[in-house]
């Protein structure tokens, strides 16, 4: 077959592959992720500049974020999981799209009428403004969470069907999307601000989303049909399939039943009665969702994979990344615009080889063995950020309290005079933007502590992501198809609740010198995450050696049992 298909001229193949259920999904996905990249970017240039530079809106936008989904992804996750594949794909992303499209026009309205707005009601009415954007953005997000689950972890599972090899290749192909859009849909909004206005970018991210929408609305149409497995979901019908049987049961036994199997019959009836009316009552709606949280934690608790999922949450407690808070860091300590964008280019492209190198170390090593190996990989890059912390010209003080802006805050600026060293603005050195130099003699004298941190940050993009995809491909594996929403929804929940747990750390300590003490205790945080997966390929291995024991080697008790297989 494979002859066959070598042997076809080279323009039926690319139409072959382009009509295919698989290209259409990575259609779809690049523009999906294109939108929700500029819209991400976006949001958080428009709440900065609504609010007079202040990062506050910004702040109470991420925290809503992070709060909803670490409440919500586990009911998130059981709606895909009870719900046909292709009605939770559109209305998903109906939702996501039509919320963009209404808070793009509410900030178009917004940016054009502030100065009115702000003298209506004492500026309450902008304010409301402000809760409303926040609070349509938020439900864009929640609909982009069920997408990501509906499509990532479920669609391409089907489409792959059982060949592995395919899965690992789709994920691969859809990591590097994430990578490409990642950094050139942020430069394309970014220009049409910088060169029209915010007006016409809100205008611009709202049109995009409509066209998209229509778009990807027939692109899933068109998957759905060329791929039938997914008409058919697993955990839909028990509940129709228990009262047939019921049914069956009852006309089967007809009259020739007992008295004693006739009032047990009618028993029986009366039990399953009772059990629905007390799922339809008011009650027990209203507590539902608390159930379905409840319940989501403890399905994931008890999968074969909880310490892999916990292995890559671990990883999002960390500051060693392209974010607010590298960058302002590098800002800091010198480093200007144009060499942070040649850096984030250089990040991008350090994931894209890790996502390459993923697959082909699968094929080599196999998948379990890939994410060991990813983690060492990762773990040995972010040394050099270790070594970047006791590098000269690194601003790592202890003696300098991590809680000094915090206290200042607080108390006021005259209780902590003598703490805070009296700094004196200078012109900055050649290359460097930004800089305060210390009365005291602190100078940037070298750049090598820098340099270090972000040659190991962009190193280990190459570790990250590989292992990203090997935990990614486990769940995808190991986790029953009907509950792979409601499991994917609470790793969700798990990865948003570390990050959260990161920018609560930095919030601590937001001084550039306990930047050091961030540095260590995100790599710490790394180890632990990857002791977690090593712990998960040791014993899931060693069950897969007891599968080839003779039957006297399984008698011995140093050896798992199959029990313990994962």
């Amino acid at each position: 077959m494979d002859k066959a298909a070598s042997k076809k001229p080279c323009c039926e193949r690319i139409h072959e592959f382009i009509v295919s259920a698989k290209f259409l999904i990575y259609l779809g996905h690049a523009l999906s992720t294109w939108g929700d990249r500029m819209w991400n970017f976006a949001v958080a240039v428009f709440l900065v500049e609504l609010y007079g530079n202040s990062l506050l809106l910004s702040a109470v936008y991420g925290l809503v974020v992070a709060g909803s989904v670490l409440l919500l992804g586990a009911i998130i996750g059981d709606w895909v999981d009870k719900n046909p594949r292709l009605k939770v794909a559109q209305t998903s992303l109906v939702v996501q799209n039509s919320a963009v499209i209404l808070c793009g026009a509410l900030l178009m309205a917004v940016f054009q009428f502030k100065e009115q707005l702000s003298t209506l009601y004492n500026g309450w009415l902008l304010t409301s403004c402000y809760i409303m954007v926040i609070t349509i953005a938020n439900i864009a997000n929640l609909a982009s969470t069920a997408m990501s689950i509906t499509i990532q972890r479920d669609w391409v599972v089907v489409v792959a069907g059982d060949d592995r090899s395919k899965l690992a290749d789709m994920n691969a192909t859809v990591r590097i999307i994430d990578q490409l859009t990642n950094i050139l849909a942020p430069m394309l909004v970014g220009q049409i601000m910088a060169f029209g206005s915010h007006f016409i970018g809100c205008g611009f991210i709202s049109g995009w989303n409509l066209f998209s929408m229509c778009l990807e609305y027939f692109l899933l149409w068109k998957v759905y049909q060329k791929t039938p497995a997914l008409a058919i979901k697993a955990g839909l019908k028990e509940t129709d399939d228990q009262e047939l049987k019921q049914l069956n049961i009852q006309k089967e036994t007809g009259n020739s039943e007992s008295p004693a199997e006739g009032s047990q019959l009618m028993n029986e009836t009366a039990e399953v009665k009772t059990v629905s009316e007390k799922k339809t009552s008011c009650c027990y709606q209203m507590t539902e969702p608390i159930r379905t949280f409840k319940e989501g934690w403890v399905a994931y608790y008890n999968q074969s994979i909880f310490f892999a999922g916990m292995s890559l949450a671990f990883l999002y407690m960390t500051v060693l990344g392209f974010d607010c808070i590298t960058t302002g860091f590098a800002y800091n300590q010198g480093l200007n615009g144009s060499v942070l964008s040649l850096l984030m280019g250089a990040s991008a492209i350090s994931g894209i080889c890790g996502t390459v190198a993923f697959t082909w170390i699968r094929k080599k090593c196999g998948l379990i063995r890939t994410g060991f190996i990813a983690g060492v990989t990762q773990f040995s890059c972010l040394m050099l950020c270790v070594a970047s912390v006791f590098a000269p010209g690194s601003p790592f003080d202890l003696s300098v309290s991590p809680f000094k802006e915090v206290l200042k805050h607080l108390f006021g600026e005259s209780a902590l005079l003598r703490e805070i060293p009296t700094i004196v603005p200078t012109i900055a050195p050649e290359g460097l933007t930004n800089k305060t130099i210390f009365e005291e003699g602190l100078q940037v004298e070298s750049y090598l502590s820098v340099s270090l941190l972000f040659a190991g940050v962009i190193a280990a993009r190459v570790g990250l992501w590989s292992f990203d995809l090997t935990v990614t491909q486990l769940i995808q594996e190991n986790v029953i198809e009907s509950e792979r929403g409601i499991i994917n929804g609470v790793q969700n929940s798990m990865n948003y609740l570390l990050d959260l747990l990161h920018f609560i750390m930095v919030i601590l300590a937001p001084n550039p010198e306990a930047f050091g003490l961030l540095v260590i205790i995100s790599v710490s945080f790394v180890a632990m995450g990857h002791m977690m997966y090593f712990r998960f390929a040791y014993k899931s291995l060693r069950s897969r050696l007891f599968l080839f024991c003779s039957p006297e080697q399984k008698q011995d008790p140093n050896i798992p049992s199959l029990s313990n297989s994962v």
